[in-house]
Order: C-alpha cells, then sequence, then structure tokens
C-alpha cells in the first residue's frame, strides 16, 4: 500500500480521491482539532437527547412520514441500527471498488467536519477499512439521490457498525442484530462481520443519530462524481491525441487550428485544445497535403469547437465535485455550542442530490458528444468517398478482407447507447415515503450513467486510435510523416498493437488501447516528446 497518507480535513481534493480508492495512499487518523469538532459535536447530541421531552427528528422521532412519531430517548440507538437494516435493500451487480472505497473516504470526511454527531470511533473505523484493505459489498441499484443516497451508505453501514448492545456472533443468521452485509477482504468475498475480524478491525455498536449520519448523504453520487471527472480528464487528452493521429491520417486542413481563428472566439477550453493540436502535429507532412481541398467536414475542422467546451465544463464541475468532498450532507446537522448560546440539532435537506444529478448529467451528455465526434471521424477513414485516397475499411484487400469494418459498427453501437443514457436523470422524479419525500434527484442514477457513458467513450477512442494508425499506415510512408508529437504517439500505440494485414478479431487490440489510455501510456509518449510544447488541460 502507498505509504503516503491522505488526511481527513476541510481541503479534501480529487487527486486525493483517486490516491485512496485506486492507488492504496493510506488515510491519516482523526486528531488535534478535527477529532475536538467531532467530539464537541457528539456532546451536542448528548444534551439534546437528554432535555425532557426532546423532539428531534431521527433522533427521538421516526423517519421519513415517520417524523411525528415519537421514540423513546432509551430506543434512540436501537433506531439507528433499524434504519441500516430497513434501508439496505440495493440491487443489482456491486459498484466498483475502487467507488466504493471512494465512498468510504468521502463519508468519514463529511463525519470529520464536525457537523453530523457521531463518536470518533465511527470515523476512526471507516479509515481502518480503508487501510485494510476491506471494501464492502455495495449493489449499484436502489439509491434515489435524496434523501441521500440511502441503500447504498447502508449496506457500506452493515459491515463497518453493528447493533447497539454486545457484540453479536459471527454468522449469517436471519437475527437482525448479527446482519453485517457483505465485504471483499485480500481478494475474498464474504460476509462483514468476517471481513473485519480478519481485519483485525472492531465493528462499533451503533448509538443516537449514527445510523442517520452514516447513511443519510450524497457520499456515492459526489464519490463516483470524482472519480469520473479525474478520468474525463485523460480521456479528453487522450481524444487530442486521436483526433490529431486522425487530422493527418485524413489529409486535414491545419488552418481550421490557427490561433487567430480560436482567440476571436474567446473560450479558453477551445483555444487550449487547438494549441494542443498544433503542438502534436508540428512538423507534420501529412497535414496539408491535399492541396485541393479548401476547409474539412466539421467532425475534423470544428473539434477544437467541440473539444474546448468539455474542457471547461470538466472544470467547472471539479470546483463543485470538490466543494462537496468538504461538505455535511446528512440531516440533521449538529451545530455544537458557541459562546452564550446552546449547540443545535437543525433539520434541513442538504442530503438532496440536485447538484450532484445535474453534473453528473451534464458531464455524461458531454461525453457522449466527444465519443459521436469521434466515431464520425473513424467512418471517414473507412469510406473511400471521404477518406482522400484511403482504401476501403482500410485493409489492402478490401473484399476478400472487411478490414475495420466491424470495428466501427461496435463504436456506432456504443455511441447510440450514450444518446440513451444521456437522458438527463436529473429531469426525472418519483414521490416517495407517503409523499414526505415528494421531489427527489435520481442523482445517483446520473452517477451509474455517467460511468456507462464514459466506459463507452473509452471504447470509442481506442476504436479510433487503431482506425487512425491504420490508415497512417496505409498511407505512402506515412509513419516518417508524421508530427512531432503524433509520431511519438503512434510508436508506443504500435507497442500495443500491430498493423491489420488481414481480418482477425480486434476485441484484444482495443482491449489494449483502452488499458493504455488509463495508464497513461500515450499521453506519457507525447508529452516526453513535446515537453512544455503540449501543455495539460486547464481545469
Amino acid at each position: 500500500m502507498n505509504a503516503t497518507a491522505v488526511a481527513l480535513s476541510r481541503k479534501l481534493t480529487i487527486p486525493d480521491v483517486v490516491a485512496v480508492a485506486r492507488g492504496g495512499s493510506r488515510v491519516g487518523e482523526l486528531r488535534g482539532h478535527a477529532r475536538e469538532r467531532v467530539e464537541a459535536s457528539r456532546h451536542t447530541v448528548g444534551e439534546a437527547l437528554a432535555r425532557p421531552g426532546a423532539r428531534i427528528y431521527g433522533i427521538t422521532t421516526g423517519y421519513g412520514s415517520l417524523a411525528g412519531t415519537r421514540i423513546a430517548a432509551a430506543d434512540a440507538a436501537r433506531l439507528s441500527w433499524n434504519l441500516i437494516l430497513k434501508c439496505a435493500t440495493g440491487t443489482g451487480p456491486p459498484l466498483p471498488e475502487d467507488w466504493v472505497r471512494a465512498m468510504l473516504l468521502v463519508r468519514a470526511n463529511s463525519l470529520a467536519l464536525g457537523g453530523s454527531g457521531v463518536r470518533p470511533v465511527i470515523i476512526d473505523t471507516l479509515v481502518r477499512m480503508l487501510n485494510r484493505g476491506v471494501t464492502p459489498v455495495v449493489p449499484g441499484k436502489g439509491s434515489l439521490g435524496a434523501s441521500g443516497d440511502l441503500a447504498p451508505l447502508a449496506h457500506m453501514a452493515a459491515v463497518a457498525t453493528r447493533s447497539p448492545g454486545p457484540e453479536p456472533r459471527v454468522s449469517k443468521g436471519e437475527d437482525p442484530a448479527e446482519f453485517s452485509g457483505e465485504a471483499w477482504f485480500e481478494g475474498r468475498r464474504m460476509d462483514g462481520a468476517s471481513a473485519m475480524a480478519a481485519a483485525g478491525i472492531a465493528r462499533p455498536g451503533l448509538e443516537a443519530k449514527e445510523g442517520l449520519a452514516l447513511t443519510n448523504g450524497t457520499t456515492m453520487m459526489v464519490a463516483g462524481a470524482a472519480l469520473q471527472l479525474d478520468d474525463a480528464r485523460c480521456l479528453l487528452l487522450h481524444a487530442e491525441l486521436a483526433a490529431a493521429l486522425s487530422f493527418e491520417a485524413l489529409l486535414a486542413r491545419s488552418a481550421a487550428l490557427n490561433p487567430a481563428l480560436h482567440t476571436a472566439n474567446n473560450q479558453p477550453g477551445q483555444i487550449g485544445t487547438a494549441a494542443r493540436l498544433r503542438s502534436l502535429l508540428s512538423g507534420s507532412a501529412l497535414v496539408d497535403a491535399d492541396a485541393d481541398r479548401v476547409q474539412d467536414a466539421y467532425s475534423l475542422r470544428c473539434t477544437p469547437q467541440v473539444f474546448g467546451p468539455v474542457h471547461d465544463m470538466v472544470g467547472f464541475l471539479w470546483g463543485r465535485v470538490e466543494a462537496s468532498l468538504n461538505a455535511v450532507s446528512d440531516n440533521p446537522l449538529v451545530f455544537p455550542a458557541a459562546g452564550q448560546d446552546r449547540g443545535e440539532v437543525v433539520s434541513g435537506g442538504n442530503f438532496h442530490g440536485a447538484g450532484p444529478a445535474l453534473w453528473l448529467d451534464t458531464l455524461g451528455i458531454a461525453l457522449a458528444d466527444i465519443a459521436s465526434l469521434s466515431d464520425r471521424r473513424m467512418f471517414r477513414m473507412l469510406t473511400p468517398e471521404l477518406s482522400s485516397g484511403l482504401p476501403a475499411m482500410l485493409v489492402e484487400s478490401p473484399g476478400l478482407y472487411g478490414g475495420l469494418m466491424s470495428l466501427q459498427y461496435t463504436g456506432a453501437a456504443l455511441v447510440s447507447d450514450n444518446k440513451t443514457l444521456a437522458h438527463p436523470d436529473s429531469v426525472d422524479s418519483i414521490p416517495t415515503s407517503a409523499n414526505q419525500e415528494d421531489h427527489v434527484s435520481m442523482g445517483a442514477n446520473a452517477a451509474r450513467h455517467a460511468r456507462e457513458i464514459l466506459d463507452n467513450t473509452r471504447t470509442v477512442l481506442a476504436i479510433e486510435l487503431l482506425g487512425a494508425a491504420q490508415a497512417i499506415y496505409l498511407r505512402p510512408g506515412g509513419p516518417d510523416r508524421l508530427g512531432v508529437g503524433t509520431g511519438a504517439v503512434y510508436e508506443a500505440l504500435r507497442e500495443c498493437v500491430p498493423p491489420v494485414i488481414e481480418d482477425r478479431s480486434l476485441a484484444a487490440d482495443v482491449a489494449r488501447l483502452e488499458a493504455a489510455i488509463d495508464d497513461g501510456t500515450l499521453k506519457r509518449a507525447a508529452a516526453d516528446a513535446l515537453g512544455d510544447l503540449w501543455p495539460p488541460a486547464p481545469l
């Protein structure tokens, strides 16, 4: 595990989330002022419970439409565990492990801000799970995105905590006190209690308010958004690599990248994309090789105008999501005493995922457009009437061989899938809980759909990279006529996949290029060749 520690703080970043979720970075213990904040918040809950006749949502009342039902203070701890049990109703395939690890970190950080009224041991337990590799099995479907991500977080909390009172025996029996969900530990899937015991982590029994604090919030949505934005930045840079190679494969006109043209439009993302494409193509003898062409199709000459706004949108979303990483989103919130004022427990709606739903919808729509443009360039390379002299289907003996024909079918299917997935979930709502929860965000669906769009887009870009490299291979002297940056990318790409001489299954080739996108192989090749001439995308 990476020895670098990520601190729980008010300044958690998306790179921090990625480092913990995917890179194995350790999470530092809750200490100092942060621990004092949490203890003060917990003390306020104790004070509120001690007040005769206290009526506090989810602590001395039922939940949702049952908020008018009084609960005895003595039953507040049991109420917490009952919430975990009743909300652990998720369904469908489990979320990826990196997403769940991101959820553990985001929830721990939110609780550490001192507005949730939990004991420090709850946060300590989540941190130990991250550091020792216990990852709850969290079904991907079942959250409305308000009151937060109840079902996914309940499955996570069932592993981390237990019913109040004495420690139950480790069992998969039907006794509700023994329920512990499921978790992955050291490559094995088992019941949560066994995983925690194997990792040497005690499961604390829940006390008043802690069930709500663990389940009521935007954690699944925000954690997913953090990982997806990091992936989106990576995909955008690789989309530019693919576009640059396609520019050369199709003998595109460089006039569309003229810096004055983009400065005139006054859009920073567009200006940045055009600058990176110019750098990648510097020294190319393939661009502008068709002297009779006046201008190119939109899929080539409008590339900066399409990619640029997506860069800008990702930058905006980055700021919103990082703000949410450092937010308290459960209900009610606990505000310790300040000066002469006594502490308060305030009921509200920070759990509502309207923001994350809109952000994730926007991300999905933007990425779907990137994939659509990529597929249009691939189509042009395969079509003799559009490709400036390339053989049909990008193979030397078309007819006997089908070349890359079917590969574009796959890309087209994924582009169409994206169009369906990109329908905004945030415009939908279904009233629940006897109409107490009468407007929900559907942000968890948006998070799942955005991830699917992202995965589809990665594959479409891999297909374009393969197609552009094949087209360049088929151009007389093509590889030797590439630009400085694109030449380096082509060489790195060729280390992953060979040219297509005769028909073969290309599924493994696409998978290798997808892996090269994820691990940054192609991006590093361009950066090494160009240095500061290929600046990173702005945030």
